[in-house]
């Protein structure tokens, strides 16, 4: 049984934690249920015992398992973490999967030119009527649709990316192929109910709840590089922000 790819990019306590959560959420260990010694763990999965406590800690810090001194480690819950999509800083949907130990995978839905629509045209700044560059993507982590996303370029930039394979990062095609960037991005975000479309490609019914995110990303010089649209399942993410410190309003003034 290969439980580690050595060849596989994933850090080998990402692999076994994700395998260890695949477990238990298939039923193999129930909440209360003792898991295997760490020496067997690690026998299993053919690394160190260091190894393997990270991959552990990782699932007690999600609250998937806890430990209890002189018995070993136990399931405290089978239900599955809630994905986190930190905004702190321009991520992709890959790297935030990769740290979680999370198989993913990219169902290109549509790539082509299209006439931009007027919110679009103009955060983009592009005169009403113009032509812009859709692709619209499946985002799935281990076989589960997670996010809907809608992709729009500026042509005149990035007409060259349709023949590209997009089924990667985006954002690191920006990055590498056409040398952009990503200096910030402005983003909001609102609870939304899944609908027609959309509700369907995320295998979720009709209404079900949901989170949009609009993202304007800018380039070094401060010019917009894409209109990104992106619709989460509500039962798989979170979102976590950073704020700065609290400033005391002067009433005086």
């Amino acid at each position: 049984m290969k439980i580690v790819d050595p060849s596989n990019p994933i850090p080998k306590y990402l692999q076994i934690s994700a395998w260890l959560k695949d477990l238990i959420q298939s039923g193999r260990f129930k909440t209360g249920e003792k898991l295997p010694s760490e020496i067997e763990l690690s026998d299993m999965c053919g690394v160190n015992r260091n190894t393997l406590r990270q991959a552990i800690s990782k699932l007690v810090t999600e609250g998937m398992l806890y430990k209890r001194r002189g018995s070993g480690t136990f399931v405290s819950s089978t239900d599955e973490v809630a994905l986190t999509h930190r905004l702190t800083r321009i991520s992709s949907f890959r790297d935030d999967l990769a740290e979680l130990g999370i198989r993913e995978k990219t169902k290109l839905l549509k790539k082509g030119l299209e006439k931009a629509a007027d919110d679009v045209a103009r955060a983009l700044v592009l005169p009403k009527g113009s032509q812009v560059v859709v692709i619209r993507r499946l985002r799935i982590g281990n076989e589960t649709p997670l996010i809907l996303e809608e992709s729009y370029l500026p042509p005149a930039m990035f007409s060259k990316i349709l023949k590209m394979n997009l089924t990667g990062s985006l954002y690191k095609l920006l990055s590498e192929k056409f040398s952009i960037v990503l200096a910030r991005s402005e983003q909001n975000i609102r609870a939304v109910n899944l609908k027609n479309g959309i509700s369907r490609q995320l295998k979720v019914s009709q209404g079900a709840a949901g989170l949009f995110m609009q993202s304007l990303t800018f380039d070094e010089n401060n010019v917009p590089v894409e209109m990104l649209y992106s619709y989460y399942r509500g039962d798989k993410y979170v979102f976590e922000i950073e704020v700065g410190h609290y400033h005391l309003q002067d009433e005086s003034i």
